[in-house]
């Protein structure tokens, strides 16, 4: 499998008249201001045979994805924008948005040796497919220079990828899918979109102005990793759902918490080779929404989830059943009430610590219920979703919809032996659908 070719790359900016109305400035909030130290979020979509004619991929086509982008970006200005910086006094800073329209990243590449077959079918996701993401290598902070949000349009021999890859300072996962939704609903021929980003502010205690202590490169290096995506169909998902609320005498549990349950379960054994006796500590970590919690209006744009985290010992996780590591998930998101959310927020402001980029044990990222499938660009909806290598480490599960409706694709990031040992877990692999990914 060779490398790729960058055919073009341009700044896309805001249509003019929607540039010279314009929002000017966009303040950061705390659930923002948490990750300028980390990766902006990487996530694609993979298309097969999609109905357009490759030959006009270099002209008609490209302008009308670039036209498309100018006229959504106009519903988003702050996606066109920069960061601006403030230095105080005291020697810290402020962030914020500038909505200068200085313009969003758009690159054309072409794999013509790669084709879908290449990332659909190996057991472990491609090296190739990282260079199918713009802006690789460039943390948050540099979005003071650097373009907020950057597309790419691989060409495969058999299919399109289009990625997108946007400042996690900005936006999370529900305005990361929001922005790509709308995307597809212009390409695809509407005049406008069906949602608006809304841009009303949530702050806790009414804080306004958050002095951010000088920030420090991170030097943490993932070590070498595999990545595997595992599917699990509405079938499978139900029989795991009702095999940890049989077992926990309950039905509280949801598909996703017995899925976390059984993938944490599965990476601990594996990784303390099935030794049930184990002394440690078993760390279990999700993002967690707070737009319902709060709650927050439909469309809020920015960040509105944080990472939250519990523990059990390593032997009560392997030892006991399902049902019980389901359980402690489902009684630990029951926490995470709107005063839980808010506390989180008002200590962070009081001593304002950035995330740095670091490994976890386990930490599920992302939601099921994210509209991937439903980005028709306007010659068919996509067959798969795949992320690009930003936040990228040893115990990183990032959860799709699967293509088929009710199911779930979970993108399993583990240090190798892990991963290899998990594939011959039979109790994991029992639950996994194998061949059922396209």
């Amino acid at each position: 499998m060779t490398g790729i070719e960058v055919r073009s790359s341009c700044l896309v900016g805001m249509s003019s008249d929607a540039a010279s109305t314009s929002m000017s400035r966009l303040e950061l909030t705390p659930f923002d201001l948490r990750l300028l130290s980390i990766d902006p979020i990487q996530k694609g979509i993979l298309f097969r045979n999609p109905q357009i004619q490759f030959q006009e991929i270099d002209g008609i086509f490209i302008d009308h994805l670039k036209n498309s982008l100018s006229r959504t970006l106009d519903f988003f200005p702050p996606l066109a924008g920069r960061l601006a910086t403030t230095t105080n006094d005291d020697g810290t800073a402020t962030f914020y948005v500038d909505c200068n329209n200085a313009g969003a990243e758009f690159t054309h590449a072409v794999a013509a040796a790669v084709s879908v077959s290449d990332i659909m079918e190996p057991n472990y996701i491609p090296e190739i497919l990282s260079s199918f993401f713009a802006l690789n290598g460039i943390p948050n902070y540099e979005g003071v220079s650097k373009p907020l949000i950057g597309v790419q349009l691989t060409e495969l021999a058999d299919g399109l990828f289009i990625a997108c890859t946007a400042n996690h300072a900005v936006v999370d996962g529900t305005s990361f899918w929001h922005f790509f939704n709308s995307w597809s609903e212009i390409s695809r021929g509407l005049d406008t979109i069906s949602k608006s980003p809304v841009f009303e502010r949530w702050f806790p205690s009414n804080v306004r102005l958050i002095h951010l202590p000088p920030l420090e490169k991170n030097l943490f290096v993932p070590p070498p990793l595999l990545e595997r995506v595992f599917h699990f169909s509405k079938e499978s998902l139900a029989k795991l759902k009702a095999k940890a609320n049989s077992e926990a005498g309950t039905d509280k549990i949801s598909s996703l918490q017995a899925l976390s349950a059984h993938l944490w379960r599965s990476s601990a054994r594996c990784r303390h080779d099935h030794d049930l006796n184990s002394g440690g500590e078993a760390r279990f970590m999700m993002a967690v929404g707070a737009r319902a919690r709060i709650p927050l209006p439909e469309g809020y744009f920015g960040n509105a989830a944080y990472g939250a985290r519990t523990a059990i010992s390593e032997g009560e996780l392997l030892r006991k059943g399902l049902g019980n590591a389901a359980l402690k998930i489902s009684q630990f998101v029951a926490t995470q009430t709107k005063e839980t959310v808010v506390k989180f927020m008002e200590d962070w402001t009081k001593n304002p610590i950035l995330h740095g980029k670091k490994s976890f044990s386990f930490f599920i990222t992302s939601s099921p219920r994210d509209d991937v499938y439903g980005n028709d660009f306007g010659w068919g909806k996509p067959i798969a979703a795949r992320s690009g290598k930003a936040q990228k480490f040893d115990g990183k599960i990032t959860v799709f919809p699967a293509a088929a409706v009710g199911g779930i694709d979970a993108e399993v990031s583990l240090a190798p032996e892990v991963l290899q040992a998990m594939e011959g877990d039979a109790e994991f692999m029992e639950a996994f659908d194998i061949g059922k990914c396209l």
